[in-house]
């Protein structure tokens, strides 16, 4: 099925289709949840200790989903291959996580002032700042001791009816090479952005699926989990490999990082196709080293601007 664009831009079917699309940027970005605590997260840990060793991921993560009362929840629990050494100082700080959340495919900008962390959200291939959608996250972190970290975003409004953003990051150490870090998201959401998710499911999201299996076919072939429990799973992954991309090239000089971080990403997308897959890894790597580029030099200009406002208050 084809969607059709209608001329008329007040024309039901062309507002509609606008409906759609921004229901597949906004269920593609948002974000988590209720923290817990260091004892909390070690009895987690244990909880999990099966699923980590034996899943369908081929790596030490549990991934778990729910809906209820106009709420959407997503948690990743996975072993981090570092440190706590290394996550603890990582998995903190507004510049690292713009680094984290470029790596997915419809952040287009990210930047911040205070305590706001401010992302441009957009379609997944190159397009203006301007188009996009701007959403503002408030970061804090709540915890940041010798044995435990929590990181917390939220945003009370985004597009769409959407509300009641949260991200929440934890991490512990398990032993002297590795970590258990748990990122959870969950928003709210009102009737708009209700209608505008059964029509991306209906058109654009049709055929995608989550990771939980929920059945079984005749020749035993896994049937997974759609709608959207799948938008959520699949998106709690995307934003645990933006992490474990981010940890995997945060000791290597700093020049080194960002090419690392999205080929690193984009590998380790294509391993879950069925799920994951949504552009080719040339097209990633270009749009995705155009959009840093831009973001660098954004940057670059508004230290510029900074520097220049200093020197005309001290003549």
């Amino acid at each position: 099925m084809r969607l059709q664009l209608n001329p008329h831009p007040h024309h039901p079917s062309h507002i509609t289709l606008r409906l759609v699309l921004l229901a597949a940027l906004v269920f593609g970005l948002i974000a988590p949840v209720l923290a817990q605590n260091a004892d909390a997260l070690r009895a987690r840990q244990a909880a999990l200790r099966d699923q980590l060793a034996s899943n369908q991921f081929g790596r030490p993560l549990a991934l778990v989903s729910s809906e209820a009362s106009g709420n959407l929840k997503g948690d990743v629990y996975a072993i981090a291959s570092q440190p706590y050494s290394v996550t603890g100082q990582a998995l903190q700080g507004m510049g690292h996580w713009c680094d984290i959340l470029m790596l997915h495919l419809n952040v287009k900008g990210c930047s911040w002032r205070g305590s706001t962390l401010s992302l441009a959200v957009g379609r997944k291939f190159d397009q203006p700042i301007e188009d996009t959608h701007k959403v503002d996250f408030s970061y804090r972190v709540v915890s940041s001791s010798a044995d435990y970290l929590q990181v917390q975003l939220s945003a009370d409004a985004g597009p769409l009816d959407t509300k009641d953003y949260r991200i929440v990051l934890e991490a512990i150490p398990i032993d002297a090479k590795t970590s258990f870090v748990h990122m959870s998201y969950a928003y709210g959401y009102g009737v708009a952005a209700r209608i505008a998710m059964q029509g991306y499911l209906a058109t654009l999201g049709r055929d995608k699926v989550g990771f939980s299996v929920v059945d079984k076919k005749a020749d035993g072939a896994p049937v997974y989990i759609g709608g959207v429990r799948g938008v959520v799973e699949r998106n709690a992954m995307r934003y645990y490999l933006a992490i474990d991309s981010f940890l995997g090239a945060y000791t290597l000089a700093r020049a080194e990082q960002p090419e690392k971080r999205i080929r690193d990403w984009i590998a380790s997308v294509e391993r879950y196709p069925r799920q994951l897959h949504e552009m080719e890894r040339d097209e990633y790597l270009v749009m995705k080293r155009k959009e840093l580029a831009r973001q660098q030099q954004a940057a670059l200009a508004s230290a510029g601007s900074a520097v220049t406002a200093v020197d005309a208050a001290t003549h």
